[in-house]
């Protein structure tokens, strides 16, 4: 059975069993007044008013009320219902499209050295987790979205402004060791396709990081280029150059350079486009540092509240209320009462 929903401002309740809504009118039955308490006498006009009795009296009645109508909400499933929230920011919808594969689990060394023998530096896929935990804990108004690819995309994280959600999905991608095979074609489509059916609200960028490319037919170079035309994304990629490559610009001349090829590409969609090329962890540092200063534009995005449980609070509330209705009854026993008890 659907719960109900109940309106009240500024915002709104809901209950998940609203026919425990019908035993509300019992709350009412502490505040009737009730003949027993009413005893006849010829004049009280001598008697001072009793107005401490009087309070203590009607404190217990409305504590009794409180308390059956804590219990009947708590009962009812009373909660706040999920909402979404308006905001208003500064900073960029990012979608981080990291490289998993194998070459990233290699050594960060100088250009011209051995990666193979030079195990006393930490990998790149390591600097590139680490400066991007950094670089998203500074940002906190942002929103992310997580993708690592190797010979696929892999999706790892939906957009979201939760922190430690995009903390930990980065921690994720140096799980196991990454495939020999890279297919960033695939990965920067699925990338620009995160944007789809979002609404446009501000400043949009792929976070590209990875240690090469492969070549990308033209087909789904078109599609790439649509994608990113289409949703408007601005691209940044983050090069982390491994100790052997020829770089971004490297000429045809030079042979088969895939990394050199995409980056034409990337700078031929029209789209807004900037490579960083880095070989030491305080190149890539500064790339993403660069990115971080670039991106500070206001930025307009929905929050998701989730739905808040209220039904502890109201068995919390009956029970203090129920407490305290006792003790006004105790407190306000006649002395003869006591005296014929004992």
């Amino acid at each position: 059975m659907n719960g109900l929903t109940v309106g009240l401002w500024p915002g709104a309740l809901e209950v998940g069993a609203p026919w425990w809504l019908l035993l509300l009118p019992l709350a009412l039955l502490p505040l009737w007044p009730r003949r027993r308490h009413a005893l006849t006498f010829g004049s009280l006009d001598w008697l001072p008013q009793d107005r401490l009795g009087s309070a203590l009296l009607l404190t217990g009645r409305i504590a009794a009320a409180l308390a059956m109508l804590s219990a009947i909400l708590g009962l009812a499933g009373l909660a706040q219902p999920a909402t979404e929230v308006q905001r208003t920011g500064r900073g960029a919808e990012i979608a981080i499209v990291l490289d998993r594969s194998r070459s990233m689990d290699e050594p960060l060394v100088p250009k011209g050295r051995q990666p193979a023998i030079d195990s006393s530096h930490e990998s790149k896929g390591k600097v590139a987790r680490r400066l991007l935990g950094e670089f998203a804990e500074r940002r906190p108004e942002d929103r992310y979205a997580l993708l690592l690819f190797s010979s696929a995309p892999m999706p790892v994280v939906p957009f979201t402004q939760h922190g430690e959600v995009v903390q930990a999905g980065i921690a994720a991608g140096g799980i196991g060791r990454g495939l020999s095979e890279t297919d960033i074609g695939r990965a920067l489509l699925a990338g620009a396709e995160l944007f789809d059916r979002r609404p446009y609200s501000g400043s949009r960028i792929i976070l590209l990081v990875s240690d090469g490319a492969a070549q990308i037919d033209d087909a789904m170079r078109q599609r790439i280029q649509r994608a990113l035309e289409r949703n408007r994304v601005a691209v940044y990629w983050v090069f982390i150059r491994s100790a052997l490559s020829l770089g971004l610009n490297a000429n045809e001349n030079d042979g088969n350079v895939p990394e050199a090829a995409l980056h034409r590409f990337l700078q031929s969609t029209g789209v807004p486009y900037q490579a960083f090329e880095a070989d030491d962890p305080e190149a890539v540092k500064q790339a993403v540092a660069e990115v971080d200063r670039q991106q500070n534009l206001p930025l307009d995005y929905v929050e998701r509240i989730p739905r808040r449980e209220l039904s502890a609070a109201c068995f919390a509330l009956a029970m203090l209320a129920g407490l305290l209705a006792l003790f006004v009854r105790l407190a306000s026993r006649p002395a003869w009462k006591e005296e014929s008890l004992s």
